[in-house]
């Protein structure tokens, strides 16, 4: 899936896309027509830069229900004819989501497009994960014929069966149908499941990778046979090392360090590095200086996992280099360094937003470091990621940042995080925000309310509700 185009910051449909709670607030005192149609363009077109990991499903599902927002737009994408093109569940997977939530609260036109594009949709298998949380008995067996209909009955029909059955996210489907009153339809899922079982039970007796009793050598050999068909082996193998080197193997650990082949060169470091062995420094920079790519990957990242005071001490020799390495120095500092390393970090941040924008991946680090250190001077940087960040997840940890660095934060962007997508921005809103603005008291007891809303933000919300609370 190519990169979301993200509109800019201050237009309702940027604020919509980012997941931002000033998206929610701007949509309902817009043009209800402006508003949904810009809802749609996100549920439609997934904003998300990893859709995997940031949360937006409850945030569309929940501004659809303020809106009253019809689903004919859903449904159109649902069942439009790139539906059979484009099997990439990246396509359909929000709006199935979105349309979970909404069946949850009780809309009926949500939960019959989900039976519908489970029969016939080509992502129907997320669709029947979202139906098994929230759908009867009695709909969920009805889905059974049209399911096992995708698959044919010859042993290629039965292998993709077992398959699907194996990697459900959620077997109650399964299950039913398992004990379906249709001997067609039972017998087919109950084979489907043991076979499942089996594959797992196989894949259990095929281990792959280091055995016991290899040799230093041989796991740098296998090291370099996963990097050649580009498989970054480096990792397991320095654990592997952990269990096979011993004293008389430092000198050949060391030279692979230097002049190793690639894979050998990313493993020695590595372990090096997680052994605070006394070379392990000059090493990584020495291969920050002369490795190839995946080398100074591998050295810095080493680096990082350094919790040596040596390496704190280094990465302030280091913070200011214009390479990786003084990138990575910055981010060290920001996890570990204290008080007196503020200025490095803050200097990091500021680079780092200067250099490579508000998305840049050094940035969760840094941000996370300004406010660990509690550098308040760091609040103007810190206010422009929360901002322009297209990140949800990156955005949160601007806002955790801000909480500790800028005073004015209980009354400015807390109260718009009490609508943000993501639970944990939420959470922190429900702790902080001011409660002399109208909107905060109600939108607290609304989420308090709210059966779909996390517990960790309705016990937030509770402790403001507390004996000692202020609320109105």
């Amino acid at each position: 899936m190519f990169d979301p185009v993200i509109a800019p910051s201050g237009t309702l449909l940027g604020l919509l896309q980012r997941g931002r709670g000033d998206g929610t607030l701007h949509a309902l005192t817009a043009p209800r027509a402006e508003a949904l149609a810009a809802l749609n363009h996100c549920v439609l077109r997934d904003p998300r830069h990893d859709w995997q990991v940031e949360n937006r499903s409850l945030y569309y599902a929940r501004l659809y229900l303020d809106l009253n927002g019809e689903l004919d737009a859903v449904a159109a994408h649902l069942f439009d004819p790139e539906d059979v093109v484009d099997t990439d569940e990246s396509r359909t997977g929000l709006a199935l989501a979105v349309l979970g939530h909404l069946a949850s609260y009780g809309r009926r036109d949500a939960l019959e497009l989900l039976r519908r594009y489970a029969a016939h949709g080509t992502n129907w298998a997320w669709a029947l994960d979202e139906l098994a949380l929230r759908d009867d008995d009695a709909a969920l067996r009805a889905l059974a014929a049209p399911v096992l209909a995708r698959f044919g009955t010859d042993p290629e029909g039965e292998a993709e069966l077992a398959a699907a059955v194996r990697d459900a996210f959620e077997p109650r489907p399964w299950r039913l149908w398992a004990e379906d009153p249709r001997e067609s339809i039972a017998t087919r899922v109950r084979a489907a499941q043991e076979t499942g079982c089996f594959d797992r039970w196989q894949r259990q007796l095929r281990p792959t990778g280091p055995r016991p009793g290899w040799s230093v050598r041989a796991v740098f050999e296998w090291a370099q046979q996963g990097m050649e068909r580009g498989a970054a082996l480096h990792v397991p193998a320095a654990r592997c090392l952990v269990a096979v080197a011993g004293p008389e193997d430092r000198p050949q650990i060391l030279q692979a360090a230097r002049t190793g082949t690639d894979g050998a060169r990313c493993t020695a470091l590595r372990y090096l590095a997680d052994s605070n062995d006394r070379d392990a420094l000059e090493l990584i920079e020495a291969a920050v200086a002369d490795g190839t790519a995946p080398v100074v990957e591998a050295a810095v990242d080493a680096f990082e996992r350094m919790r040596s005071v040596a390496a704190v001490d280094r990465a302030r020799g280091w913070a200011q280099r214009p390479d990786a390495l003084g990138a990575a120095a910055g981010r060290m500092l920001a996890c570990r360094g204290g008080t007196q390393d503020r200025d490095l970090v803050l200097g990091a941040l500021r680079e780092a937003v200067r250099g490579e924008g508000p998305d840049a991946p050094t940035l969760w680090t840094l941000v996370d470091g300004a406010g660990r250190l509690g550098i308040a001077c760091a609040a103007p940087v810190l206010r422009h990621v929360y901002r322009e960040t297209a990140s949800s997840h990156l955005r949160g940890r601007a806002a955790r940042a801000l909480a500790a660095t800028d005073p004015s934060f209980a009354t400015g962007f807390a109260v718009e995080c009490l609508w943000d997508c993501e639970e944990t921005t939420r959470e922190l809103a429900a702790r902080h925000a001011e409660t002399g603005d109208a909107r905060v008291v109600e939108r607290l007891r609304r989420l308090a309310a709210d059966p779909a809303e996390e517990d960790e933000v309705q016990t937030a919300v509770r402790s403001r509700f507390g004996p000692d609370a202020a609320l109105g």
